[in-house]
């Protein structure tokens, strides 16, 4: 215990910067795994879904006219924010979706925040969606 003492007051310097990477990698494994709390996976989405719950679309429109899930709809993530989310109903589910799930993942942990808690990501976005081809639609056509 003394060398340990010794060697503490010896290198104050490395011995604090162990301590803040310690703190940094702590606070990074938290912050990822609040994340992941709230990131479902493709199957349990369709579950959702057929449980009825409402699915939005965080992504530019382009996008989401190049293939969306059937009855989602296109509300950008500052629109949420703003109050749109204020507008669903807070009992309902709420999936979030983007291209790969960064953006929805954001997005679902400030709905959070704000106080709707029954608000989810879907993990790896629509590109997961479409590699277990799984059904989406197009708006090429004006449809």
């Amino acid at each position: 215990m003394d060398q340990l003492a010794e060697f503490t007051s010896n290198n104050a310097l490395l011995v604090s910067a162990l301590i803040a990477t310690a703190f940094a990698v702590l606070f990074n494994e938290l912050r990822l795994k609040s994340q992941k709390l709230g990131s479902i996976s493709a199957a349990d989405a369709v579950h959702m879904i057929n449980q009825g719950a409402v699915v939005v679309d965080v992504r530019e429109e382009s996008s989401f006219n190049n293939g969306h899930i059937v009855e989602s709809r296109r509300i950008t993530p500052d629109e949420l924010l703003a109050g749109a989310a204020d507008k669903m109903k807070k009992k309902k589910a709420v999936l979030l979706i983007c291209d790969v799930g960064n953006q929805s993942a954001r997005a679902a942990a400030a709905l959070r925040k704000s106080g709707i808690e029954n608000v989810f990501s879907l993990k790896g976005g629509i590109a997961a969606w479409r590699q277990e081809n799984l059904p989406v639609v197009n708006n090429e056509n004006g449809s």
